[in-house]
């Protein structure tokens, strides 16, 4: 099922009519695993409608590769295809033919297989590029899931440096397209999707739309050989070493312990160590380390300190209920039990990024164009959404609520009295503060009538995913 993309398809079909710096176009794209390149790849070719070549890098040495590279091309069986002694001769040898062509689409996927089995394709790719290839029709995508090595492809000592005439950083899909994979289900459910698999299509598209959520956590996602068991170390064992080391990591950060401190602690590893761990996961995207949203750039340059979060929403999610239950799984109505306990709570953080992003697009209601968005917290003082003009100096503070029920008088009260003059404090003067509730299920009426009387901001989930679903559907437009 493709969904969305517009953005993207966007931007593919806008290299197709550059002459420039061209007319020959080299693309990179990238992302994590399972966020949905193929897809985006042979939607736009097959849009497209040109002559397209797809060839996919397998484990294998580079001989096969080369052959197999040469029989796509080709279009003829491995087998029977001519082996070539390196890749400088198979690129001499495609290079001119490709470059007598009129425009095709030649996409190179898990480039990295390729690369790093042997380092000579890229500058072996260079050569062609600048001989040919360059001046030629082809648009030539390199694809892969390894960012970092995708990433290297663009740096100074990369063969490819200053080739490249496009590159696009894949990302999952956003929280309005739920609604395409799951037209059936409650706000709540597709808001509670968010928070234990995020956008990611290979995911969506594992779970049952005609089953509710608690029915696809118990039948697909607790099922026994379930893909959604095995993808955490799947994913691990495919892009480092020492795996369980990186797990052990992986696990503490997604049980509350966010401090470099508190994660060496829970995994008895010496902070110099665990920074190694930390700086690799962090290049994986799969944690970023968090600074509060009211410290100046300077500030965040020179901080020493700073809170460490999974980045993936599933790995949260197995993190903090799948993989302490190893043992029970097999009896998958007790780990059940203890999700429906505890997913409340879990799908609040998950809130929070949407009022986060909510707060990106700049809704109707908000009096500034935020220049920093994230959240705050010291000593006994946490407030979830924080927005910060540094050039106008205006601050917004939300509280995010996703319990039941509607949103009280003293959360408002505890925001204007306890918290909001500690965190102003340290600002300085001239601030101009603005307050706001997010809330799974609104106000009651003297919590409204107070935030009138305060002018704080009052949202409920529904304008929330309203406005998501609008701001999408403009930016596509």
């Amino acid at each position: 099922m493709f969904v969305d993309r517009q953005a993207e398809l966007s931007f593919l079909n806008q290299i197709l009519s550059r002459k420039r710096p061209g007319p020959g176009q080299l693309i990179l794209l990238y992302g994590r695993r399972r966020v949905g390149k193929t897809a985006l790849l042979r939607q736009w070719a097959a849009q497209s409608g040109l002559p397209t070549t797809y060839w996919v890098a397998n484990k294998e040495s580079a001989a096969l590769q080369r052959r197999s590279l040469f029989a796509a091309l080709m279009a003829m069986p491995e087998d029977q295809a001519t082996p070539f002694d390196s890749w400088p001769a198979l690129w001499q040898w495609l290079a001119p033919r490709l470059a007598a062509e009129d425009r095709r689409l030649l996409i190179l996927d898990e480039i990295p297989y390729a690369s790093e089995n042997d380092p000579a394709l890229l500058s072996a790719l260079q050569h062609a590029w600048d001989a040919h290839l360059a001046d030629s029709h082809i648009v030539l995508v390199l694809c892969g899931s390894h960012v970092k090595t995708m990433e290297s492809i663009m740096h100074q000592q990369s063969p490819l440096f200053g080739r490249l005439t496009g590159q696009w950083h894949l990302q999952p899909l956003p929280y309005h397209a739920l609604s395409a994979f799951f037209p059936g289900w409650s706000l709540e459910e597709r808001v509670a999707l968010y928070a234990i698999v995020g956008g990611v299509p290979a995911y969506l598209e594992w779970l049952d739309p005609d089953l509710s959520l608690v029915d696809n956590i118990r039948n697909v996602i607790l099922s026994p050989g379930s893909m959604f068991m095995a993808e955490p170390r799947m994913l691990l064992y495919d892009e480092v070493r020492e795996p369980d080391t990186y797990l052990s990591v992986l696990a503490a950060i997604a049980n509350g312990h966010h401090s470099q401190g508190q994660i060496a602690s829970a995994c008895l590893m010496g902070s110099e160590s665990l920074s190694y761990y930390l700086a690799r996961l962090q290049e994986l995207n799969l944690v970023e380390r968090r600074l509060p949203a009211t410290l100046t750039a300077a500030q965040r340059r020179r901080s020493k300190s700073g809170r460490y979060h999974l980045t993936d929403p599933y790995f949260r999610f197995y993190f903090r209920f799948l993989a302490p239950h190893q043992q029970s799984l097999l009896r998958p109505e007790e780990t059940l039990n203890h999700i429906k306990k505890e997913l409340r709570a879990f799908v609040g953080l998950a809130f929070e990024q949407l009022v986060q992003q909510w707060l990106a697009t700049r809704p109707e209601g908000l009096p500034f164009r935020p220049e920093s968005i994230g959240s705050y917290w010291e000593r006994n003082v946490q407030v979830d959404a924080v927005a910060v003009s540094w050039q106008a100096k205006v601050l917004l503070l939300g509280e995010c609520k996703w319990g039941e029920g509607p949103v009280s008088r003293s959360t408002i009260r505890e925001l204007l009295e306890r918290k909001a003059p500690r965190i102003t404090k340290n600002l300085g003067e001239d601030w101009t503060l603005h307050h706001a509730l997010f809330a799974r299920e609104g106000f009651t009426d003297a919590a409204a009538t107070l935030a009138r009387e305060h002018d704080v901001l009052l949202v409920d989930a529904a304008q929330i995913d309203a406005d998501l679903h609008r701001a999408t559907e403009g930016t596509a437009a």
